[in-house]
């Protein structure tokens, strides 16, 4: 790659023989050829700010069709489906370790891999293939919050900071250096889907802008530190239920971690036996009682320390609602008791 300074990119050119000129100006000018990797919501934000910018996306691999709706009918992943939508060569392979797959990925040719949340480990015969490597979006400030959750555990954990960054992939889950990064605050109200949303479209922008510079070779490739490294653990339903002895503080991030999904329950007691209800948002207020007492008529709960304000809530087999409109149906007196 020709280096081009404050000069104009027609005189850095013309100091070189003609037709490495017109190679080499032909790379710095054309767009990437990009393999993309992704498979949730997450990952369309960037897969469309890739098109919307011009690059050429050879191949869109995602996570096999699976499962979904009521009628449990196979269907295509968020960025599958946006792939559909746009014409763009779409892959889904069980496993990208298959030997077939490999030569298949090989064989597109690549300048690079972008891979934001595709939900499978990549071995090096895939990370290498691309002339310049792969690089991954993650939701985190690495080395905190390596893993698959990253998004849930920062709010459940407390962190008043959150982030996106580019980083170049190898072996190690989200060991590689970090080329690129932007801070989001956390705020009180955030869940794990506004912030989702926030981190989606940060990381689209950061991720667009950051492609071009690795072309050029400008990118600059920092380690990671080696202390304060923590693992973002795949949620487990098991934990969504409310445990009302913890903290409020503790509660009240949980909640707000685990909404919408899988969203964190309890049990509301009813003439007809205990019915679950999902809380999705909450806030901290300062008052006391027997954990999970109701403590007023608009969902104060107690805590083991404090209570919460349940501001959002879903009743199995119902659509979410705001507490006051799910109150106007299911009144819940102080008094009662929450499990």
């Amino acid at each position: 790659m020709v280096s081009v300074g404050s000069a104009s990119k027609c005189q850095a050119f013309a100091q070189v023989p003609r037709d490495f000129a017109r190679t080499a100006l032909d790379r710095y000018m054309a767009a990437m050829r990009l393999a993309f990797l992704g498979t949730p919501d997450f990952a369309v934000a960037s897969l469309k700010r890739l098109v919307e910018a011009g690059q050429e996306v050879a191949c869109v691999y995602s996570q096999p069709p699976a499962p979904r709706g009521r009628g449990q009918d196979l269907r295509p992943s968020p960025t599958h489906a946006f792939a559909l939508e746009h014409g763009l060569p779409v892959r889904t392979p069980a496993s990208m370790r298959d030997p077939a797959e490999i030569a298949a990925f090989r064989a597109l040719g690549l300048d690079a891999a972008v891979v934001v949340a595709f939900g499978q480990i990549l071995p090096a015969e895939v990370l290498d293939a691309p002339r310049l490597g792969s690089f991954n979006l993650h939701g985190s400030l690495l080395p905190r919050w390596r893993g698959a959750a990253p998004i849930q555990r920062a709010i459940m954990a407390g962190d008043p900071v959150t982030g996106v960054q580019v980083m170049r992939m190898t072996e190690g889950l989200d060991e590689g250096p970090v080329l690129a990064s932007e801070t989001l605050r956390i705020g009180p109200l955030d869940t794990a889907a506004t912030l989702h949303d926030r981190m989606a479209e940060a990381g689209a922008a950061l991720l667009a802008s950051t492609l071009p510079l690795i072309e050029r070779g400008a990118a600059r490739e920092t380690a990671q530190a080696e202390e304060g490294v923590t693992y973002a653990k795949k949620i487990r339903p098991k934990e969504a239920r409310i445990d009302w002895s913890k903290p409020a503080q503790e509660v009240d991030r949980k909640i707000r971690g685990l909404s919408p999904y899988p969203g964190a329950w309890f049990n509301l007691p009813t003439d007809k036996g205990p019915l679950r209800v999902k809380a999705l948002l909450s806030a901290f207020e300062d008052a006391d009682g027997p954990p999970g007492q109701v403590l007023d008529d608009r969902l104060l709960v107690a805590c083991g320390g404090g209570a919460v304000r349940l501001l959002r809530v879903q009743r199995e087999g119902r659509g979410a609602q705001d507490a006051e409109a799910f109150l106007r149906g299911s009144p819940v007196v102080a008094g009662t008791r929450l499990s």
